[in-house]
């Protein structure tokens, strides 16, 4: 009877300790790229691999090609968000070992043909898009043949994985929490952003169903973008309209960005915040906490959506089933009261 090869098999034909081939396969230590690829390489070449595979016991991504947007690439206080997602994923790949092959586009959209050519190049295991889900280019990805992620990101078509924040949920909470303080003319600023901008106005509408109250769809703002500028370019153009801001004692917006830029508009013409409206961001980036006052916010877990991610390609390479249906991840979020949000007075 043939002897199965073990794990030692493995270590001594990489040559490696015990411990490392562990670590190497399991990702669960900082190791070099170099060391990895020889464990797997070495797990592969003796049916090792397969064989866990099988037990779905084994972390089997060694390269990940990251496709990024042209406008989501700079460092800046305009792209928090997108760089904290970075980080986090670029943390998470260090310690398991993982190499990144970074792809930026262009312009703000992602050329899927583009993509898949740069992945088979690399032997990429898997891919990770991060703020696009242009429909296109989704049904390119998803022709592709390895596991792809979507982050910040939502496919109504369900053809690939994606890792979103809560972004509804996120929402209702926010306004449930103004609503229980007595809040009701409550403004939301938002621009025309992706869907996932969209379900924070569904969590807006979601929140007065639940109150059984109407949703007031006079309340919406819509800025032209998300930058600080754009908040309060929208603000001010309100307040010379109408003063009283529609009547609003709160104001809840899409985004700290917009908020920031609220902020700002409503301290030019002297109105005070939270004693005069409250202001409620949604995003959590660090500017919101030196603001003045320091902004009240829904937090993301921007930092864990990458890992997340990395966890769905995992899961996909290990089932190796093509009829695995897409998988949709979101993250909760949750509250943070800083010096923002009042009752109304």
């Amino acid at each position: 009877m043939e002897r199965k090869v073990n794990l030692k098999d493995v270590a001594r034909d990489a040559d490696v300790s015990l411990s490392t081939a562990s670590h190497a396969l399991n990702g669960t230590a900082p190791l070099t790229i170099e060391v990895r690829e020889r464990v797997l390489d070495s797990a592969k070449r003796l049916g090792y691999l397969d064989r866990r595979r099988k037990k779905a016991t084994i972390a089997a991504l060694r390269v990940l090609l990251l496709a990024i947007p042209g406008d989501a690439a700079p460092e800046s206080d305009l792209n928090l968000v997108s760089w904290t997602i970075l980080n986090g994923l670029r943390k998470e790949c260090e310690r398991r070992g993982i190499r990144i092959v970074p792809f930026v586009s262009t312009g703000r959209r992602i050329d899927g043909a583009e993509v898949r050519q740069i992945a088979l190049a690399e032997h990429a295991d898997g891919i990770v898009v991060l703020n696009d889900d242009q429909p296109e280019l989704i049904r390119s990805l998803a022709s592709a043949d390895m596991p792809v992620v979507i982050v910040n990101g939502e496919d109504p078509t369900m053809l690939v994985d994606t890792v979103t924040p809560e972004n509804r949920f996120g929402a209702r909470l926010g306004i449930e929490h103004l609503l229980a303080l007595g809040h009701r003319r409550i403004l939301h600023l938002t621009w025309k952003g992706r869907t996932t901008i969209q379900r924070r106005y569904d969590g807006f509408s979601d929140a007065y169903f639940a109150a059984q109250l109407p949703v007031p769809e006079e309340m919406l703002v819509e800025a032209e973008g998300y930058e600080p500028r754009h908040g309060e370019a929208a603000i001010n153009a309100l307040l010379d309209r109408d003063p009283t801001m529609k009547g609003a004692t709160a104001v809840f917006c899409a985004a700290d960005n917009l908020a920031l830029g609220c902020l700002k508009a409503l301290a030019d013409r002297d109105i005070r915040v939270p004693e005069a409206i409250s202001v409620l961001g949604f995003d959590d980036i660090v500017p919101g906490e030196f603001s003045r006052p320091p902004l009240s916010t829904i937090r993301v877990p921007t930092d864990k959506l990458g890992a997340a991610a990395l966890a769905l390609i995992e899961q996909r390479l290990i089932a190796n089933d093509p009829q695995r249906p897409a998988h949709r991840l979101e993250l909760g979020c949750h509250l943070v009261l800083r010096g923002s949000v009042a009752p109304p007075r």
